[in-house]
């Protein structure tokens, strides 16, 4: 039965559960809303008059307080936070893996577990509920916390992950449906909210300096030999007890000492405790990779710069999320995330291996700058995906394209697949028409559709935003896109806590709605009331103009490709740009019709863009990109993405 509903009565399944038991262990796969449950119950019970605890204990996404640390909060029923839970304490573990490091998070919450007393407590388990991993968390987390009943959450008519292990435990156990709205948000969704919230922990924090020799350093911290690997590093300050004063963000270390960002600590630290957790290079927070010394043949190919696991830099957009799947030596491939619809937009379509066939069913549009196989590789990835009942995914791009993903199409053999071959829209931008074509894999070559016009080269507009083109030379026709939303809605979070309305699914339709236009529509709210989305918008919502995103790649560098790009880029939030070649190699880059890193930054300044990622570097770089960058930051002085690490 769904968290949120009665059994006939006015009590919630989870407060009843409460009234017998005063530690309940929520467990249950990510996304499947325990934190949505838990302040459900504690809303419940705060009504009656009768406080609420939560024992957060999954650092990767914690509902409340700093990620890389297990948080124990009270529920606020009155006051500014009201409807909130409030930190109380936390302890740190200075990783986001709970299932790497389950002996150090069952401690923590073993130390935060408040002695017994009158009020209930709730333990949100991480989201670890499959493997070693999640049988050994499950019973190790209650008996820390000394839970005497457990709620498991899992999808009607399936079987509840940790069975046997629930069985053993020998608690009453009650069996939960996530709510319609609860769902996984995704691997970049959930970096996003974690950086985010690692962000606002530290926004109080002030500089510290300190001396190593004076403090006990724990946990699995990179040498001391190596400074550029402490930089980024999230660390745990602790006192002579072990309890946590503070988290905070290593700035440098330098000789013996060591510079960080942490909130103002009551007490002098007597020990640290730094594991994997760190600031990427693109400004989130993550697991940082192993540290491998210097020296040998590790040092001449540095692992972060390899053509295929090199840093994917990642911007947030307001409403979207870009990642360059293939870093800045792989084959050009930029993902575009659209929050709250579950759909994606591609730009370029080379190798496709690091993204998974799922989300070739949530590409809805695929922007190829022109057809040298770098660019257009992937469409096999995305044509094996697409086998199935889909709708047409649309191609946009130069013309011949159509032409040239028919040629793959016909490579296959189709005989097996009947109702199910994959279909797809491609759009070619002729001046200022847009020749359509319908491409189905099963048929003779692509069947022309009806043309359209093209004003000031708009392939693509819906409600929220549109996609421009502007056409520049590579030898070939190629296509720089600009992503451009129409605005940025935002919610107000203390208008949504006053009304008592929990965040979800349904702010994404809310939104969607009221850039489209549709006022008189209506939505339905968490309790089950229905309102028109003109009086929720005009209650919920604040618009700011959107932020836009041009990529342009493989163009000569000529004074009328110059010309075209920095007016489409110009003012943009973030200008993806290829950077190949340096100066000193001005020939080859004329000779091959692409830029060099100087013009890459002349541009970018030029069109006043607030951040430049360079992209398809040569990989005659790949075991030294600094040169390119630093030619780039001659010519550019805003901030660059995927920039190596600096000590």
């Amino acid at each position: 039965m769904p968290p949120h509903s009665d059994r006939g009565s006015d009590d919630h399944p989870l407060v009843a559960l409460l009234r017998r038991h005063r530690r309940v262990l929520l467990t249950g796969a990510p996304g499947s809303g325990k934190t949505t449950l838990a302040g459900i119950a504690a809303a419940r019970l705060a009504a009656e008059g009768l406080a609420c605890r939560c024992l957060n204990a999954d650092p990767g996404l914690p509902g409340f307080g700093p990620p890389g640390a297990a948080c124990l909060g009270r529920w606020q029923a009155t006051g500014p936070t009201q409807g909130e839970w409030c930190l109380e304490a936390l302890a740190a573990l200075a990783t986001l893996d709970s299932a790497r490091f389950r002996l150090p998070l069952t401690e923590a919450v073993r130390r935060l577990a408040p002695p017994d007393d009158a009020a209930p407590l709730l333990v949100d388990a991480p989201g670890v509920v499959r493997g070693v991993a999640g049988a050994e968390l499950l019973p190790a987390l209650a008996e820390a916390a000394g839970a005497s009943a457990l709620v498991m959450l899992a999808p009607p008519g399936s079987m509840p992950p940790l069975a046997a292990e629930c069985r053993a435990l020998g608690l009453e156990t009650l069996h939960l449906s996530p709510a319609p709205e609860a769902r996984y948000p995704g691997r970049q969704t959930r970096t996003r909210l974690r950086s985010e919230a690692w962000d606002s922990y530290l926004a109080g924090a002030i500089e510290h300096d300190l001396a190593l020799p004076d403090l006990a350093v724990t946990g699995t911290p990179p040498p001391r030999d190596a400074p550029a690997a402490w930089s980024g590093r999230q660390v745990g300050l602790l006192d002579a007890r072990g309890h946590t004063l503070a988290l905070g963000e290593i700035l440098a270390l330098a000789g013996d000492r060591l510079r960080l960002r942490a909130p103002p600590c009551h007490g002098a630290p007597a020990a640290l405790l730094i594991r994997d957790a760190r600031r990427r290079p693109d400004g989130q927070l993550g697991t940082a990779p192993p540290h491998r010394p210097s020296g040998g043949a590790a040092s001449r190919a540095p692992e972060r710069l390899a053509p295929r696991d090199g840093p994917r830099p990642s911007v947030r957009l307001g409403t979207a999320t870009a990642t360059l799947i293939n870093g800045p030596f792989g084959d050009p491939l930029l993902q575009l995330q659209l929050h709250h619809q579950r759909r994606s937009l591609l730009f370029d379509l080379g190798d496709a291996g690091r993204l998974p066939a799922r989300l070739a069913h949530r590409v809805s549009d695929v922007f190829i700058s022109h057809a040298h196989f770098d660019h257009i590789g992937g469409f096999l990835w995305l044509l094996r995906s697409r086998i199935g009942d889909y709708p047409p995914c649309r191609l946009h791009g130069p013309p011949g394209l159509a032409g040239h993903l028919a040629g793959l199409v016909r490579g296959v053999l189709w005989d097996r697949v009947g109702d199910k071959a994959p279909r797809f829209e491609v759009r070619e931008l002729h001046g200022d028409t847009l020749r359509r074509f319908r491409l189905v894999a099963d048929e003779d070559g692509p069947q022309p559709l009806p043309d359209h016009p093209v004003p000031d080269g708009v392939l693509l507009a819906e409600p929220g935003f549109r996609v421009r083109a502007a056409r520049l030379d590579h030898g070939t026709p190629v296509l720089a896109f600009a992503f451009e939303p129409t605005a940025q809605l935002k919610v107000r979070k203390e208008r949504l806590t006053a009304h008592g309305w929990p965040p979800g699914p349904w702010l994404g339709e809310l939104k969607y709605r009221a850039l489209a236009g549709e006022t008189d529509a209506e939505i339905a709210l968490p309790n089950g009331d229905r309102r028109p989305v003109a009086s929720l918008a005009e209650t919920l919502l604040l618009a700011e103009p959107g932020l836009r995103l041009v990529y342009a790649t493989d163009l000569a560098d000529s004074a009328e490709n110059r010309r075209r790009l920095v007016g489409l880029a110009r003012g943009a939030r973030v200008l993806y740009c290829e950077a190949p070649f340096l100066v000193g190699e001005a020939e080859q880059a004329s000779r091959t019709g692409h830029l060099t890193a100087r013009a890459c930054g002349e541009i970018a300044a030029a069109a006043g863009v607030e951040r430049l990622i360079p992209f398809h570097f040569s990989r005659r770089h790949h075991r030294d990109a600094e040169p390119l960058y630093a030619e780039i930051r001659t010519r550019f002085a805003g901030p660059l993405g995927g920039e190596p690490d600096q000590p």
